[in-house]
């Protein structure tokens, strides 16, 4: 089992630590959970649909439609076996704006698990029914925590790796002005792979 407790070394605002994580193994509260999240998953993709949610506007249409096919079909496999994963950890926070203290312990017990092996991802499904999930799960909504993220932990099947659709760093980032050239391309992830080390290039003075 991960360790949600590494969470703590994230960086946080004046060390208040305005967060817990609840880890749930429960058969039981799993099934619910599950029901839950079919049909929180069917409104998201209601909203997608409509326009209300996914817009991006620096993707074309077509390879904006085959991204969403390809996480479409990742998430029928997360929900038609949401039964089985092992460990979910859902998340919550007092008077966090904007998720400034809440995410970066997010991601260091990400990172933790992944150090075991252990695979995480991270969803926000369930806000569609956070005051649902708060009620199973006993969470005192009166004192101002709410339910920032789900993450769901075992350990991963077939190839595990960086996402094969993600955009290079330098055609997401800009530098000194919004549209201004980044200033370096990042083609590939800097970490080595099997077959060859990738790095930065930068350009020629």
């Amino acid at each position: 089992m991960p360790n949600p407790g590494r969470g703590d070394s994230g960086a946080q605002r004046g060390n208040t630590q305005r967060w817990h994580f609840l880890a749930v193994d429960d058969a039981g509260l799993k099934s619910k959970f599950a029901e839950l999240y079919v049909s929180c998953r069917e409104r998201e993709y209601a909203d997608i649909s409509a326009g209300r949610l996914g817009a991006a506007p620096h993707e074309d249409a077509a390879r904006r439609a085959e991204s969403l096919a390809r996480i479409k079909k990742s998430g029928d496999y997360f929900t038609d076996h949401f039964n089985d994963i092992p460990l979910l950890v859902f998340v919550f926070a007092v008077d966090d704006h904007g998720g400034a203290n809440i995410y970066p312990a997010i991601w260091s017990c990400l990172l933790a698990a992944r150090a075991e092996g252990i695979g995480g991802v991270p969803t926000t499904v369930l806000r569609y029914e956070a005051d649902r999930v708060c009620e199973l799960l006993g969470v005192p909504r009166e004192d101002g925590w709410r339910m920032i993220s789900m993450l769901a932990f075992g350990y991963p099947l077939g190839r595990w790796g960086v996402a094969a659709n993600r955009r290079p760093v330098h055609e997401v980032s800009s530098r000194n002005h919004w549209g201004r050239s980044f200033g370096a391309r990042v083609p590939e992830p800097l970490w080595p792979s099997d077959e060859h080390r990738c790095g930065i290039e930068l350009p020629s003075h």
